[in-house]
């Protein structure tokens, strides 16, 4: 196991995770630093780089570097692809988009990159993504099949067969500006299923929003529209309250 994964582990264990998302194209170079550390000061866990398609390998260095040098926790790469790679980060969500009709974003894509990913010396996270409507960008670019809101039993499916393929994480994604977030009742059920954590993500806004996933099962909440929107400001600070609250500070 590596580094970040263990460190993700220890956090775990003490109850639930919030990773930040920092798009280094809308948060560029120390614009991204700067938004780390006031995160990390409020509490979250992880920096995500990643969100616009297109990342250039610079663009994605210049914000790696003004993140690590702002904070102490780890800086992980959310790709939209291979291109999106730099050495200056400490991990990579190494995620097949399980429900895309493109096997680029299921497998092959992966395997043009997994040499890049030795090379570059980052550390593989292998996740199981998974696109619940609406989908918003991720489902329209990854030519996904979303899940529908009311099935909770195909996210269960396709969690479960992430989850026995080897997967460390599972990911409900309902999509960057999504009108609300993944269901209650499917991350319920699919929380029930798994004995790997589970991620989710998608509309995301309110503290209320954060303590009904929570709730639910949800073990690692992904914000990133919330800070592009409002900043550091009410909504944020009310999702890292419910998120470190559960796990006494």
């Amino acid at each position: 196991m590596g580094r970040v994964w263990d460190y993700l582990e220890r956090r775990l264990r003490r109850g639930p995770v919030h990773f930040t998302l920092v798009d280094p194209d809308k948060s560029p170079g120390e614009r991204a630093g700067d938004l780390a550390r006031g995160a990390v000061e409020l509490g979250s866990d992880a920096i995500l780089l990643g969100g616009s398609t297109g990342i250039s390998p610079e663009g994605m260095g210049a914000a790696a570097r003004a993140v690590r040098s702002a904070v102490d926790v780890p800086t992980i790469i959310f790709p939209e692809g291979p291109t999106s790679l730099s050495p200056e980060a400490d991990a990579v969500l190494f995620m097949s988009l399980l429900n895309s009709r493109n096997l680029d974003l299921v497998i092959r894509a992966h395997v043009r990159a997994a040499p890049a990913v030795r090379a570059l010396g980052l550390e593989p996270i292998a996740l199981g993504y998974i696109v619940v409507a609406p989908g918003m960008r991720v489902g329209e670019v990854g030519l996904v099949d979303a899940v529908p809101r009311e099935d909770p039993a195909l996210a269960m499916g396709y969690a479960l067969a992430a989850e026995f393929l080897g997967m460390r994480l599972v990911y409900l994604e309902a999509g960057s500006g999504a009108p609300s977030p993944v269901p209650a009742p499917m991350v319920r059920t699919v929380r029930s299923a798994l004995s790997v954590p589970l991620i989710v993500g998608g509309g995301i806004r309110t503290a209320d929003d954060a303590r009904t996933l929570l709730d639910a099962g949800a073990q690692i909440l992904v914000t990133g529209t919330v800070t592009e929107e409002e900043g550091l400001g009410e909504g944020f600070r009310g999702i890292l309250s419910e998120v470190t609250r559960r796990r006494g500070g």
